[in-house]
């Protein structure tokens, strides 16, 4: 009986991690295809993915809008992926059309902090605080990668290559998450946290003015 319920399990597993990967791989073909139409598209479209896996400190909050999706369950599981790139969006527009936005650096640092925090408390927000969270953490994000958009760089094509990267990151972090159902699985995810808060701590005190 215990044989079949993990083979039911593993079963389940398995299809669920088939159809993200099949998603991912959807919308990169889709974005791929959309940022080779010309040669500033194409230079936009990658200046754009690398973007946030070169800057630690998007690294850190991305991966970690996923895992704490993942630990807070239906719907936020998704719904803090879906928020965080669509807010990225509307602070990239702003960041490309120079439009100012003080404590710009202060908000990604603290983003880190207030996410790795809220990990290691395996804090159950209520679905619309964490929203507005990741929500406001988002336009902070994308209004950095908008500012530094590089010259003869098609925006469009750049901003579809940071939110597919930062889609994919999501996707780690909620992989990530998923740990919690092994056995001292939840404690290994709030050491994560912690360690991921100390980490935003150490970014923001590095910071020009803060030391």
């Amino acid at each position: 009986m215990n044989s079949k319920r993990f083979q039911f399990t593993a079963t389940t597993a398995t299809n669920t991690s088939l159809k993200r990967i099949s998603v991912f791989i959807l919308g990169w073909i889709a974005a791929s295809a959309y940022a080779h139409t010309g040669e500033g598209a194409a230079n936009g479209f990658l200046a754009g993915v690398l973007h946030p896996i070169t800057g630690f400190d998007h690294l850190l909050a991305m991966v970690a809008v996923g895992i704490w999706g993942a630990t807070l369950g239906k719907p936020l599981v998704w719904a803090l992926p879906v928020a965080f790139p669509m807010l990225m969006v509307v602070g990239g527009i702003l960041g490309i059309a120079g439009v100012p936005l003080p404590f710009i650096e202060s908000g990604i640092a603290a983003s880190v902090v207030v996410l790795g925090l809220a990990i290691a408390a395996a804090w159950r927000a209520p679905v619309p605080i964490a929203l507005v969270i990741v929500a406001v953490f988002g336009v902070f994000h994308g209004y950095a990668h908008g500012a530094e958009l590089p010259e003869a760089t098609s925006p469009s094509a750049y901003v579809a290559g940071f939110v597919l990267c930062t889609g994919a990151l999501h996707l780690m972090g909620v992989a990530i998450g998923t740990l919690k159902r092994l056995p001292k699985g939840e404690q290994g995810l709030r050491a994560s946290g912690a360690l991921i808060a100390a980490l935003g701590i150490w970014i923001f005190v590095g910071m020009p003015g803060v030391a």
